[in-house]
């Protein structure tokens, strides 16, 4: 939990507060903009919230955050209510689980919730809450994996809903050993008759990416928004594998329409389909100077 005697100097004055524990995984800085900023390497917050809904997102974002790195002064007497608007509707049937788990330095988790099976992406953390929200949306068929960094609880979610995990061979490892499902080679595998796995070797060698339907990419670490530059890319600077092969994966996204791009680290994004190659066109160009 949180303490005030590690309250960070940057916080203004409020009940809300980042303390020095924070591991700067930009968690809560997309989930509540209006409240968290980075300063000096650090999230903290530069604005109280000034209203019902600034102050529920800060508190959505508490509860999201993995190292448990924010707190409040006065103690929050609506907090179930909160705990229970998560998983956070994204658009249609996809939702953001929150509850971001520390082993995977703050990814965010997804859930597809579908009349054959619900597809929950990356694992977030086996936090009592989500699960009973879970279990009430018709639970977890597959658990699909985008790569090693990101299995965080798989293990508990699997003996709890009897899911398939999914994960490239790749990078299977001492604790993914037994995953259900072990994908082989760079060819797309299609996981049910609206999702596809595809390949993407780059950021680690057996990174995969999961279109829902021709609207969501899940991207993992593969591929982000950036603001900085103003367009989709991957970053050489965590690249763990391969720069060429991670410029040329992304190069094969080109030949697929969504509309959605939703990362486990980085800003998520939405456009129609052919902004959104624009902007993949403008990152590749980008790329390929790094």
């Amino acid at each position: 939990m949180a303490t005030l005697k590690q309250r960070r100097p940057q916080n203004v004055a409020g009940n809300f507060y980042v303390d020095s524990t924070c591991i700067d995984c930009d968690t809560c800085r997309w989930m509540a903009p209006e409240v968290y900023s980075r300063q000096e390497g650090q999230s903290a917050v530069f604005q109280q919230p000034e209203d019902e809904e600034a102050y529920y997102r800060a508190l959505q974002a508490l509860l999201a955050c993995p190292t448990a790195s924010i707190g409040t002064v006065e103690k929050p007497q609506d907090i179930k209510a909160v705990q229970r608007t998560f998983p956070l509707l994204v658009a249609e049937n996809v939702y953001h689980c929150g509850y971001h788990a520390a082993s995977s330095y703050g990814a965010a988790s997804y859930l597809i919730q579908r009349p054959r099976g619900n597809i929950l992406v990356d694992s977030p953390r086996f936090a009592p809450p989500l699960v009973k929200q879970l279990e009430a949306m018709g639970g977890v068929r597959w658990l699909y994996l985008t790569h090693r960094d990101d299995v965080a609880d798989h293990q508990a979610f699997h003996e709890r809903f009897g899911c398939d995990r999914i994960l490239h061979c790749d990078e299977i490892g001492e604790g993914t050993r037994d995953v259900e499902i072990q994908l082989q080679g760079q060819e797309p595998y299609l996981l049910t008759e609206d999702a596809m796995i595809i390949p993407v070797p780059g950021h680690t060698k057996g990174h995969t990416v999961l279109l829902y339907g021709d609207r969501f990419l899940f991207t993992g670490d593969h591929l982000a928004w950036s603001e900085r530059y103003g367009h989709l890319a991957g970053f050489r600077d965590v690249c763990w594998y391969r720069w060429d092969e991670l410029v040329k994966s992304t190069y094969k996204l080109q030949k697929y329409r969504f509309e959605w791009v939703l990362p486990g680290h980085g800003r998520r994004y939405h456009a129609d389909a052919e902004t959104m190659q624009q902007l993949l066109a403008k990152g590749l160009t980008w790329m390929q100077a790094q």
